[in-house]
């Protein structure tokens, strides 16, 4: 009796936690989709990819605009070194400062820029459609998960009421042992049987539980949080006739509009113009520049009556000045040397000046011409090529993999819809069985072991009717899925 109370106890808690579930907020199939996608780690990893793919061919289109870039340094030498205004060797210690403005434009390098740009638009889109890809796919694995829990779920409505049904046969037979009318033996095996049906519901129980548990997982929610799935009637889920669903006809749908084959063809797109661009490298390649630049230094000072630039102290000895390395004779009174420590605010005396007479501009075409490069531009393109083979290759790989899942599915959907109708069948029958079994043992005419037999065959039976159901509907889904119907329930 102990025993007995324990279970009692058990299945109240566990319609408890049933009441408990079933005042939660419940989720149906097209929350837990858009939740996921909205959520799932995937999803956003291949999001991410895309804006990757997508700011590439952003910047693909602009390799048309002229480079340019600026330069300017300011800094102090000293020792033997060049004097940037002249070009020549000093031994002065000077300030200098310099200005570089340079652009290049590429005139043409047979359409090298235009195909990578090309090839980065297919990748763009390509990217776009691997995120759709990643959607259906969860989609579609949400859509399994929740018709497991769904199912799992029927599968413990069921055993409740087979633990019902034992429950009610046994309150009813001990009525009878004390009443006298049959051996206590009866009451003993509907324990045993009720026993059984108690440890099968706690099974189904788990089994939901843990289905639960790996729908959350998809949907990247916390196993903690509260969760429960609406269980809308599985014969009121609307399936397309099987005869609108021939695979073939529905193979060639889905390769119009599968995202995951778009993705391939897109890819297939892109490499080939890789493999342009990669043959365009092996080309010489035209192109202009131009550029600005100005520069001065500090040991630049005027020679006033005389048009050079540069000084040092003059030579007594042949009444000449040392200018850059150069004797030039002083001519007085219209050579009028300055010389002596300047502090830094002199240093910078004459920048204007300098910087306006050193002023240069430059401007050009020019042709690269590849010659010799470790042969990198050569196996640039032979692995272009390798590339586009292989996505030929993984393109007919994937259809094939298609047209089986497809041919697969509508193979299994005609099993499963043939094992409903005689899983149905086996129910009917079951249930007159039982229905007799249980008259007869209510009048005496038969053991409780046979109307044990008879409930547990009815039980059986209702269970793999759910299955065949649940796994008909699931195959029909998945052909809808396919023919580009989406997932609904």
């Amino acid at each position: 009796m102990r025993f007995f109370k324990r279970l009692s106890y058990c299945l109240v808690l566990g319609m408890g936690l049933g009441l408990e579930s079933q005042a939660q907020e419940e989720w149906d199939l097209r929350r837990c989709v858009e939740y996921a996608i909205a959520n799932n780690i995937s999803t956003k990893q291949a999001d991410v990819q895309r804006r990757i793919s997508d700011l590439l061919f952003k910047q693909g289109k602009k390799a048309w605009i002229p480079t340019a870039d600026f330069n300017t340094n300011t800094g102090y030498q000293f020792g033997r070194s060049i004097d940037p205004t002249t070009n020549l060797f000093t031994n002065q210690q000077l300030l200098f400062q310099g200005f570089q403005f340079n652009t290049n434009v590429t005139i043409f390098n047979w359409n090298r820029i235009t195909n990578t740009m090309l090839a980065s638009k297919y990748e763009a889109e390509a990217a776009l459609a691997d995120v759709e890809s990643n959607k259906n796919d969860l989609a579609l694995n949400v859509a399994t998960a929740y018709l497991t829990a769904l199912l799992s779920k029927v599968q413990v409505d069921i055993v409740e009421v087979q633990v019902k049904q034992s429950q009610s046969q046994l309150n009813d037979t001990r009525k009878r042992v004390e009443a006298g009318t049959v051996p206590e033996l009866n009451a003993v095996d509907l324990e045993a049987q009720l026993a059984r049906d108690s440890s099968s519901l706690i099974t189904a129980q788990s089994t939901y539980e843990l289905n639960l548990l790996s729908l959350k997982a998809l949907l990247a929610l916390d196993a903690g949080a509260p969760f429960a799935i609406s269980v809308p009637p599985v014969d009121r889920i609307p399936v397309d006739p099987i005869a609108e669903l021939e695979p073939e006809m529905v193979y060639q749908m889905a390769l119009q509009n599968q995202p995951v084959i778009k993705a391939n063809d897109l890819r297939k797109k892109s490499l080939e113009y890789n493999i342009k661009s990669a043959k365009a490298g092996l080309y010489p390649s035209f192109f202009a520049f131009g550029g600005l630049a100005s520069n001065f230094a500090s040991s630049n000072r005027k020679i006033t009556g005389a048009n050079f630039l540069g000084y040092n102290a003059p030579n007594p000895a042949n009444g000449a000045v040392n200018v850059n390395g150069t004797l030039v004779p002083i001519q007085s009174p219209n050579v009028q040397i300055t010389q002596g420590n300047k502090n830094f605010g002199e240093l910078w005396t004459g920048w204007g000046t300098q910087m306006s007479n050193n002023f240069r501009q430059n401007i050009g075409v020019g042709i690269s011409i590849p010659i010799l490069g470790g042969w990198q531009s050569r196996t640039n393109y032979e692995r272009a090529k390798l590339n586009l083979a292989n996505a030929e290759l993984v393109i007919d790989q994937g259809n094939l993999q298609l047209k089986n899942n497809i041919y697969n599915a509508y193979t299994s959907a005609v099993a499963a819809m043939q094992k409903y109708n005689a899983a149905r069948s086996s129910v009917s029958a079951a249930e007159r069985s039982y229905n007799f079994t249980l008259r007869r043992y209510e009048l005496g005419l038969l053991s409780t072991l046979e109307l044990i037999t008879s409930q547990t065959n009815l039980t059986r039976s209702k269970i793999d009717m759910v299955n065949a159901q649940f796994d008909y509907v699931f195959r029909m889904k998945v052909l809808e899925f396919y023919k580009g119907q989406g997932i609904k329930l």
